[in-house]
């Protein structure tokens, strides 16, 4: 096929063949892409006609790519983010009469403790602007990133797809957060010997923390986990269980009164907050803004240097 031929190739439906490529679904990619599955279904047959292939074998409830859709995929995905930089990169980008939609992903902590300095810079700078939120975490953030589910993510990050950027926003501290009204911060042995609360996505009963403990021949008891910051002080407030979390997140627990932080009575480590991006997108306009803004308000100068 020469550049001509291109003419009667529908963008559209490459976008289609990647979002099937990442669901392996009809529907789901029918979701993401808002669109009816019919639509989606007669989108899969020109496809196949296209690429004289079937590029699709149902197998049980999931769709298996073909050999040739794999390797259609491999040379498709990187093209497509060449397309989507050379077109960002002819936009202009006006922050006061912008009506872009934007998606992030942030994890629960961010969500709670900074995400509000963040919207209150993003309304007064943007207002036209629309922000959508998806919860994000290390598990999650992969995929969510590869499938253009989300555009920038926030969050403590391991793997990730091989054409997104990082970089270190800021290298937090533990704190200690409790409700009691007992005078002095808490030994080693008050520590154990306190019911704890633990926020966990996945439902864990046990963290970093308790890694730590057991480097001191020490354990501790968990008797809360719930899976958001959001409503933790109410929690412990009146009762004396105590729970560890990210500076930042104390901080915003704390000003709503009822509980108090401190340090934690063992030797801790600091972690690392990560933003992470599509690297097709790294040159758009909208998204450099966006990634400035997020730079400036989850980020802490202080802790980098």
């Amino acid at each position: 096929m020469n550049r001509n031929d291109l003419r009667r190739v529908d963008l559209n439906l490459l976008i289609v063949f990647e979002t099937l490529m990442h669901e392996r679904s009809v529907t789901r990619a029918a979701e993401k892409l808002f669109l009816g599955q019919p639509a989606i279904s007669a989108a899969l047959s020109r496809l196949r006609g296209l690429f004289d292939d079937p590029l699709f074998v149902r197998t049980g409830r999931s769709m298996e790519p073909s050999a040739r859709a794999v390797e259609i995929f491999a040379l498709l995905s990187p093209a497509l983010d060449s397309i989507s930089t050379a077109v960002s990169r002819a936009a202009e980008f006006d922050p006061a009469t912008s009506t872009a939609v934007f998606r992030i992903g942030l994890s629960d902590d961010v969500e709670f403790a900074l995400l509000p300095m963040l919207l209150k810079r993003l309304r007064a700078e943007s207002p036209g602007i629309v922000l959508v939120v998806r919860r994000a975490n290390y598990i999650l953030m992969p995929n969510l990133l590869a499938s253009g589910e989300i555009s920038i993510g926030v969050s403590y990050t391991a793997d990730l797809p091989a054409n997104a950027k990082r970089k270190v926003l800021r290298r937090s501290m533990p704190k200690l957060l409790r409700a009691d009204t007992v005078p002095g911060p808490l030994s080693l042995d008050d520590f154990c010997a306190r019911p704890h609360a633990l926020v966990s996505f996945a439902g864990d009963l046990s963290g970093f923390i308790d890694e730590e403990l057991e480097k001191l021949g020490r354990k501790r008891h968990v008797v809360l986990a719930v899976p958001q910051f959001n409503g933790l002080s109410t929690l412990i407030s009146g009762t004396d269980i105590v729970a560890t979390v990210p500076d930042y997140t104390a901080e915003a627990l704390t000003a709503a009164g009822g509980v108090r932080a401190e340090d934690p009575p063992l030797p801790v480590r600091s972690f690392e907050l990560h933003m992470a991006w599509r690297g097709s997108q790294d040159n758009d306009p909208g998204e450099r803004w966006l990634r400035s803004r997020i730079q400036m308000f989850f980020g802490d100068p202080d802790s980098l240097t």
